[in-house]
């Protein structure tokens, strides 16, 4: 992977009219890198997509790539190629023509079409199909030759728009690993845009995630998953389960405290180079971090709430179980079976605990 920025955004706002989509981006990718564009629908993930790709105009700021301004280049100059969702094949085409069809656009030889085309399907597993109609091949089958087609005309940069939402579980998982494997054969930079976390955690090296046509937090998969920024990234990226609190200074550490559960109270990291926020918080924690009953260790650390079991559901090598508290509804992952109606107690360790200062204006709320 390059260290130098093949593509760098400035600024860059997109707008469909009064609506402000993309509200000043600001975006440097590494040549040779991998890079997910996650959120929620209607963040902007995909407008940025298009505007890279020069299918959508920006209103604002600027796309360099090499230390070009591609601005106002049309989407066949830009070194680009796109692998739409809905993978935008040609029926009446065979799979090697609709591979070979960018190519012969650009005038390229027949034999030199045939050659890359011939290892294209090695590549991706689709060798003897080449003459075969895209009508008859499965879904996963199709993916890659949406895939095939982009990579034929060796493209500087690979943008991939959901390519894999429209495939079931299996084929999806199988695919991750192979995209994945193609790009760094390759050396190509690719940007793929998704909802799916897993889906970028598995893919990418950097995770940009998107909130209302910004950007929220940019990381590793690792960075972005322990370390959230803001309560959006962290609900986003799994820490769904919601706690109002207070925290104060005791001496030389920060205090916690639940709202309604006075006796729950534990102290928390609080560093020069990250201070814990004092006064009324919200602290977001993941199902699978929490434990149900008695703490295995009672003197170790840990956030202790009591509550009632609403509901048990099997998930396969575990049980998912709605607890009822005082101060909420937390789904808790649990490894045995539980009753439903028992008293139980939450126990969440400190360094499970995700602490942020409440914002009124965008505050996410716990279910009562």
């Amino acid at each position: 992977m390059g260290t130098d920025p093949i593509i760098s955004l400035c600024g860059l706002r997109v707008a469909y009219g009064s609506n402000e989509v993309l509200k000043g981006i600001d975006l440097s990718i590494a040549q040779g890198s991998f890079v997910a564009l996650l959120g929620a629908s209607g963040c902007g993930k995909t407008t940025l997509l298009r505007a890279l790709s020069g299918f959508t105009p920006a209103s604002g700021g600027s796309i360099n790539v090499n230390g070009r301004d591609i601005q106002n280049e049309p989407p066949e100059r830009r070194g680009m190629a796109m692998v739409f969702q809905s993978y935008a094949l040609w029926s009446h085409m065979s799979v090697a023509q609709n591979m070979g069809y960018g190519l012969k656009l650009r005038r390229v030889p027949r034999d030199e079409i045939k050659r890359r085309v011939d290892d294209l399907l090695s590549m991706l597993g689709l060798s003897g199909y080449g003459e075969r109609s895209v009508n008859e091949l499965s879904g996963g089958q199709r993916q890659r030759v949406a895939l095939g087609r982009a990579l034929a005309v060796e493209p500087q940069i690979l943008l991939l728009d959901e390519p894999l939402s429209n495939l079931d579980a299996r084929i999806r998982l199988q695919m991750r690993h192979e995209i994945r494997s193609i790009q760094r054969q390759l050396g190509v930079t690719a940007i793929l845009v998704t909802h799916d976390r897993e889906e970028a955690m598995v893919m990418a090296d950097q995770v940009v995630i998107l909130d209302q046509g910004k950007i929220a937090q940019i990381g590793s998969p690792e960075e972005v998953y322990q370390r959230p920024q803001t309560p959006y990234v962290a609900s986003f990226m799994g820490a769904e389960n919601i706690i109002d609190c207070e925290t104060e200074r005791d001496r030389e550490q920060v205090l916690l405290r639940v709202a309604r559960v006075p006796q729950a109270a534990v102290s928390v990291d609080s560093t020069p180079d990250s201070p814990a926020p004092i006064g009324r918080v919200q602290v977001h924690f993941r199902s699978e971090m929490a434990s149900l009953g008695e703490a295995d260790n009672p003197s170790a650390d840990s956030l202790r709430i009591p509550g009632k079991i609403t509901q048990v559901s099997y998930l396969g090598g575990g049980y998912r179980c709605e607890i009822k508290t005082e101060c909420g509804q937390f789904f808790i992952d649990h490894p045995r079976h539980v009753q439903s109606g028992d008293a139980t107690t939450v126990n969440i360790p400190v360094p499970a605990l995700h602490v942020f200062p409440r914002d009124p204006a965008r505050e996410v709320r716990p279910p009562s």
